[in-house]
């Protein structure tokens, strides 16, 4: 999902729709989700060779109908219906609350999937939407079809969407922080009363993931490590990382490691207290998709 935000000194001055006089042979059309039917298909924006990319998107822009001649729809109730209801292409979409007051005005490589979203993390908010597919999109041709609805709106009401406005992340999905990676020591210096095989073992029982890997998570620092990373990430699973080039707080951790886990190499990943492997076993399992059902066990 993607979501743009205006300041309030934006004005219809330079309104897109100027250019909706501008009708060459091959127009191209923004076709108007209205509801879901097996064989409904839209029809592709062609372009002549020749024409460029800034034109193409004034072209696509043009193309929009008003935001008031499209048609709303109410937003499903279940997560199933979605899928059903509104297309997964990319185009442009404004959701409005129960009392018909538009929220926010968005852009979208799959729209079905921010509808979703918007409705998993603000519900109240969302109660029917207008859409427009704009096909053969790319960032220019959406942002333009975005501006052209934008400009009709604050041209009619005299203000931003709340959802747009400067500041406001209430539609923007946050990027979740990353977690820091741990130490099993305070300190080279400090005289450990537990030794260091009794704390791995105690980490790697007492959490469900942790991955040993070179350097930390948010910087691997070998191409193994960062595979590691990526694939658990994709996983959406809870990990932890320990960062095994660190000599100030894991001193001596790689020697004893390798022996605790009699493996060799690293990255080294565990699962429910057992060493599962490396990168080379944890990529197999992820393309075989025996990775998933490991860490849902």
């Amino acid at each position: 999902m993607a979501a743009i935000n205006v300041s309030p000194l934006f004005t219809s001055s330079s309104s897109l729709r100027t250019f909706s006089s501008y009708a060459p042979q091959n127009t191209p059309t923004l076709s108007l989700y209205s509801r879901f039917a097996p064989s409904l298909s839209f029809p592709s924006i062609s372009l002549r060779p020749s024409i460029s990319t800034k034109t193409r998107s004034l072209i696509i822009a043009s193309a929009v109908k008003n935001l008031s001649e499209v048609e709303p729809l109410p937003v499903p109730a279940t997560p199933e219906e979605f899928a059903t209801k509104f297309p997964s292409d990319a185009g442009v979409y404004a959701i409005f609350d129960q009392n018909d007051e538009l929220q926010f005005i968005g852009i979208s490589r799959n729209i079905a999937s921010s509808l979703f979203s918007h409705k998993s993390s603000v519900p109240e908010l969302c109660c029917s939407v207008k859409v427009g597919v704009v096909n053969e999109a790319d960032r220019t041709a959406l942002t333009q079809a975005w501006k052209s609805w934008m400009e009709e709106h604050i041209e009619a009401t005299g203000k931003v969407p709340p959802g747009n406005e400067s500041g406001n992340t209430t539609w923007v999905r946050q990027p979740p922080k990353k977690k820091v990676d741990l130490r099993l020591t305070p300190g080279r210096h400090v005289q450990l009363t537990v030794p260091l095989e009794e704390l791995i073992d105690k980490l790697v029982k007492q959490n469900k993931v942790v991955a040993f890997i070179k350097g930390s998570r948010s910087a691997p620092m070998c191409g193994f490590s960062q595979r590691v990373i990526a694939i658990l990430e994709n996983q959406g699973v809870d990990y932890e990382s320990v960062d095994v080039l660190d000599e100030e707080y894991n001193c001596g951790l790689r020697e004893t490691l390798k022996q605790y886990s009699n493996w060799p190499t690293f990255p080294q990943v565990f699962v429910n207290g057992e060493l599962v492997g490396g990168c080379d076993i944890l990529t197999s399992m992820y393309e075989k998709g025996e990775l998933a059902g490991l860490l849902k066990s």
